[in-house]
């Protein structure tokens, strides 16, 4: 692993379980820090009293984790927003190993997971991704499960140098769907098999290809990017297989 990787699974042992908690839900709550999170939604969501919840983002304030405003919601911090995207994915990870392996019933797995989430290693969180040949959505509500950190540019060669017996190093990945508008960054990897690298090849997306992210389209539509001085709309589906760095 690289320093960076490390420093995030020490970041992430470091905390409690009620501070993960805290950084997992607001990191979906701003949609990946596009829109502040409201402290009446976080308590909803948390099922925890306003001011107890004010009292808990003040303390992420203070530890540098988050971004508290009374007036204008909460925002994480760039190591909030590390520690709150691995927690989701291993959540989300062990939501499918807990629905297709376990054959827990998927009213029961969301709980499940919240119990399990906290106590799983780095390691651990690999061999679930390989074990459940690296998944894209979580089962009960089709929720996207956010990308590994390997340096690797898709699953295929993961897959091709996890048999081969090589460490991946690890780095820190943004989903296109999760990019800002107006935003710049280059494709660093691509989620899915052959089928899914070839379709963006021939729209002129590889690995390496910088693009600018123009426009979200409201609810969960298209993304519209700019690529070589061409604009490109892509669907939702096919942009969430896209990661930049």
């Amino acid at each position: 692993m690289t320093r960076s990787a490390i420093s995030a699974e020490e970041k992430t042992e470091k905390l409690s379980r009620e501070l993960e908690e805290y950084l997992e839900s607001l990191y979906i709550l701003t949609d990946a820090n596009r829109t502040p999170a409201k402290t009446t939604d976080l308590a909803k969501r948390l099922g925890v009293a306003p001011p107890s919840v004010t009292e808990m983002l003040q303390k992420l304030d203070r530890e540098n984790l988050a971004r508290y405003s009374r007036y204008e919601g909460t925002i994480l911090t760039e190591r909030g927003i590390e520690i709150g995207r691995r927690m989701v994915r291993r959540h989300r990870l062990m939501e499918r190993f807990l629905y297709d392996i376990l054959k827990i019933r998927k009213e029961r797995i969301h709980e499940e997971a919240c119990q399990l989430e906290h106590d799983i290693s780095g390691d651990a969180e690999e061999a679930l991704c390989r074990v459940l040949k690296h998944p894209e959505e979580c089962p009960d509500d089709r929720e996207f499960i956010p990308p590994c950190y390997k340096d690797i540019t898709n699953c295929v060669e993961c897959q091709e140098k996890e048999t081969k017996g090589q460490r991946l190093e690890g780095r820190e990945l943004t989903p296109l769907t999760e990019m800002k508008e107006n935003t710049r960054g280059r494709v660093t990897f691509i989620r899915g098999g052959r089928g899914a690298i070839q379709r963006l090849f021939e729209m002129g997306l590889t690995t390496g290809t910088e693009i600018e992210v123009l426009r979200h389209a409201p609810f969960n539509g298209p993304v519209e990017i700019k690529v070589r001085e061409s604009k490109l709309v892509i669907g939702r589906g096919l942009a969430k297989k896209i990661f930049l760095a």
